[in-house]
Protein backbone atom coordinates (compact mmCIF):
# COMPACT_ATOMS: atom_id res chain seq x y z
CA UNK A 1 0.00 0.00 0.00
CA UNK A 2 0.78 3.58 -0.68
CA UNK A 3 0.81 6.12 1.80
CA UNK A 4 -1.18 9.60 0.67
CA UNK A 5 0.44 12.40 2.15
CA UNK A 6 -0.88 15.97 1.87
CA UNK A 7 -2.96 17.32 -0.87
CA UNK A 8 -3.87 16.34 -4.33
CA UNK A 9 -3.05 18.99 -7.18
CA UNK A 10 -7.00 18.63 -7.65
CA UNK A 11 -7.62 19.44 -3.78
CA UNK A 12 -5.29 22.59 -4.16
CA UNK A 13 -7.19 24.12 -7.69
CA UNK A 14 -10.26 24.18 -6.11
CA UNK A 15 -9.36 25.55 -3.05
CA UNK A 16 -7.29 28.21 -5.21
CA UNK A 17 -10.64 28.54 -7.17
CA UNK A 18 -12.67 29.25 -4.03
CA UNK A 19 -10.46 31.60 -2.40
CA UNK A 20 -10.62 33.90 -6.12
CA UNK A 21 -14.34 33.50 -6.67
CA UNK A 22 -14.62 35.25 -2.59
CA UNK A 23 -12.18 37.60 -3.89
CA UNK A 24 -14.05 39.07 -6.68
CA UNK A 25 -17.35 39.10 -4.71
CA UNK A 26 -15.23 41.20 -1.59
CA UNK A 27 -12.84 43.45 -3.47
CA UNK A 28 -15.38 45.79 -5.15
CA UNK A 29 -17.21 45.79 -2.32
CA UNK A 30 -14.47 46.83 -0.51
CA UNK A 31 -13.54 49.38 -3.04
CA UNK A 32 -17.31 51.03 -2.72
CA UNK A 33 -16.74 51.53 0.97
CA UNK A 34 -13.84 53.07 0.49
CA UNK A 35 -14.96 55.42 -1.73
CA UNK A 36 -18.03 55.82 1.20
CA UNK A 37 -15.71 56.73 3.36
CA UNK A 38 -13.67 59.56 1.60
CA UNK A 39 -16.51 61.16 0.90
CA UNK A 40 -17.87 61.13 4.07
CA UNK A 41 -14.90 62.61 5.70
CA UNK A 42 -14.88 65.17 3.03
CA UNK A 43 -18.44 66.32 4.65
CA UNK A 44 -16.95 65.97 8.02
CA UNK A 45 -13.92 67.97 6.60
CA UNK A 46 -15.85 70.80 5.21
CA UNK A 47 -18.39 70.98 8.19
CA UNK A 48 -15.15 71.33 10.78
CA UNK A 49 -13.71 74.29 8.24
CA UNK A 50 -17.24 76.06 8.33
CA UNK A 51 -17.19 76.19 12.08
CA UNK A 52 -13.69 76.98 11.65
CA UNK A 53 -14.21 79.97 9.28
CA UNK A 54 -17.39 81.12 11.89
CA UNK A 55 -14.91 81.06 14.86
CA UNK A 56 -12.58 82.91 12.54
CA UNK A 57 -14.34 85.66 11.35
CA UNK A 58 -15.44 86.34 15.71
CA UNK A 59 -12.07 86.40 16.93
CA UNK A 60 -11.01 88.65 13.51
CA UNK A 61 -13.65 90.84 13.15
CA UNK A 62 -11.79 93.52 10.65
CA UNK A 63 -10.54 90.47 8.75
CA UNK A 64 -14.01 89.11 8.09
CA UNK A 65 -13.96 85.32 7.44
CA UNK A 66 -10.22 83.69 6.57
CA UNK A 67 -8.99 84.72 2.62
CA UNK A 68 -7.55 81.35 2.36
CA UNK A 69 -7.98 77.79 3.86
CA UNK A 70 -4.42 77.93 5.17
CA UNK A 71 -4.86 80.85 7.21
CA UNK A 72 -7.40 78.97 9.72
CA UNK A 73 -4.68 75.89 10.23
CA UNK A 74 -1.16 76.00 11.60
CA UNK A 75 2.12 74.18 12.38
CA UNK A 76 2.44 73.27 15.93
CA UNK A 77 3.25 74.27 18.13
CA UNK A 78 0.76 77.28 17.13
CA UNK A 79 0.26 80.58 18.27
CA UNK A 80 -2.88 82.03 16.77
CA UNK A 81 -2.73 85.17 14.93
CA UNK A 82 -4.70 86.39 11.81
CA UNK A 83 -2.48 84.33 9.36
CA UNK A 84 -2.78 81.29 11.48
CA UNK A 85 -5.44 80.59 13.51
CA UNK A 86 -4.76 77.37 14.44
CA UNK A 87 -8.50 75.96 14.09
CA UNK A 88 -7.98 73.12 11.91
CA UNK A 89 -5.69 71.23 11.60
CA UNK A 90 -2.99 72.26 9.45
CA UNK A 91 -2.89 68.25 7.19
CA UNK A 92 -6.62 69.56 6.33
CA UNK A 93 -4.73 73.67 6.16
CA UNK A 94 -2.75 72.56 3.70
CA UNK A 95 -4.90 69.57 1.33
CA UNK A 96 -5.08 71.56 -1.40
CA UNK A 97 -4.65 70.98 -5.02
CA UNK A 98 -1.22 70.52 -5.63
CA UNK A 99 -0.58 68.86 -2.55
CA UNK A 100 -0.85 65.22 -0.58
CA UNK A 101 -4.73 65.92 0.10
CA UNK A 102 -6.50 64.51 2.95
CA UNK A 103 -9.04 61.09 2.50
CA UNK A 104 -8.84 61.25 -1.29
CA UNK A 105 -9.96 64.97 -1.33
CA UNK A 106 -8.03 68.19 -1.99
CA UNK A 107 -9.84 71.30 -0.37
CA UNK A 108 -10.26 75.35 -0.76
CA UNK A 109 -11.96 77.42 1.39
CA UNK A 110 -12.30 81.22 0.14
CA UNK A 111 -12.89 84.57 2.11
CA UNK A 112 -14.54 86.95 -0.51
CA UNK A 113 -16.01 90.58 -0.06
CA UNK A 114 -19.20 91.64 -1.16
CA UNK A 115 -21.76 94.31 -1.24
CA UNK A 116 -18.82 96.94 -1.23
CA UNK A 117 -17.48 96.05 2.64
CA UNK A 118 -13.56 96.41 3.01
CA UNK A 119 -13.61 92.98 4.69
CA UNK A 120 -14.34 89.63 4.12
CA UNK A 121 -18.39 89.00 4.48
CA UNK A 122 -18.69 85.52 3.12
CA UNK A 123 -16.54 82.51 1.75
CA UNK A 124 -16.77 79.34 -0.41
CA UNK A 125 -15.70 76.00 0.47
CA UNK A 126 -14.90 73.08 -1.77
CA UNK A 127 -13.74 69.33 -2.05
CA UNK A 128 -13.05 68.04 -5.30
CA UNK A 129 -11.85 63.87 -5.05
CA UNK A 130 -7.87 63.66 -6.03
CA UNK A 131 -8.97 60.36 -8.29
CA UNK A 132 -12.74 60.56 -9.38
CA UNK A 133 -14.35 57.01 -9.53
CA UNK A 134 -10.70 56.38 -7.68
CA UNK A 135 -10.73 58.35 -4.31
CA UNK A 136 -14.45 59.57 -4.61
CA UNK A 137 -17.07 60.07 -6.68
CA UNK A 138 -18.74 63.35 -5.63
CA UNK A 139 -17.30 67.13 -5.56
CA UNK A 140 -18.94 68.92 -2.67
CA UNK A 141 -19.23 72.93 -1.35
CA UNK A 142 -20.70 75.06 1.46
CA UNK A 143 -20.69 79.11 1.39
CA UNK A 144 -21.82 80.89 4.31
CA UNK A 145 -25.21 80.04 4.16
CA UNK A 146 -24.29 76.52 5.55
CA UNK A 147 -26.25 74.20 3.57
CA UNK A 148 -23.91 71.44 2.11
CA UNK A 149 -24.16 70.98 -2.01
CA UNK A 150 -22.98 68.44 -4.12
CA UNK A 151 -22.68 67.07 -7.67
CA UNK A 152 -21.33 64.03 -9.45
CA UNK A 153 -16.97 64.77 -9.65
CA UNK A 154 -15.43 64.69 -13.70
CA UNK A 155 -11.74 64.24 -13.87
CA UNK A 156 -9.61 67.54 -13.81
CA UNK A 157 -12.08 69.07 -11.19
CA UNK A 158 -11.05 71.47 -8.80
CA UNK A 159 -12.86 72.61 -5.52
CA UNK A 160 -15.12 75.10 -6.14
CA UNK A 161 -14.29 78.58 -4.51
CA UNK A 162 -16.58 80.88 -6.37
CA UNK A 163 -20.07 81.29 -5.02
CA UNK A 164 -22.31 80.89 -7.99
CA UNK A 165 -20.24 77.12 -8.88
CA UNK A 166 -21.01 76.43 -5.63
CA UNK A 167 -24.41 77.63 -5.47
CA UNK A 168 -24.97 75.66 -9.08
CA UNK A 169 -24.25 72.21 -7.51
CA UNK A 170 -27.70 70.51 -5.80
CA UNK A 171 -28.64 70.46 -2.61
CA UNK A 172 -27.69 67.33 -0.68
CA UNK A 173 -30.23 65.44 0.52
Amino acid sequence: MRSTKGFSLIELLIVVAIILIIAAIAIPNLLQARLAANEASAVGSLHAIQSAEITYFNSYPTVGYAALIGQLGGVSPCTPTSTSACLIDNFLATATPGGVGKSGYYYLATGLITGGATYNTAFVEGAAPILVHSTGNRDFCQTNDGILRSQMGTVGDLPASVTATCLAYPVTQ
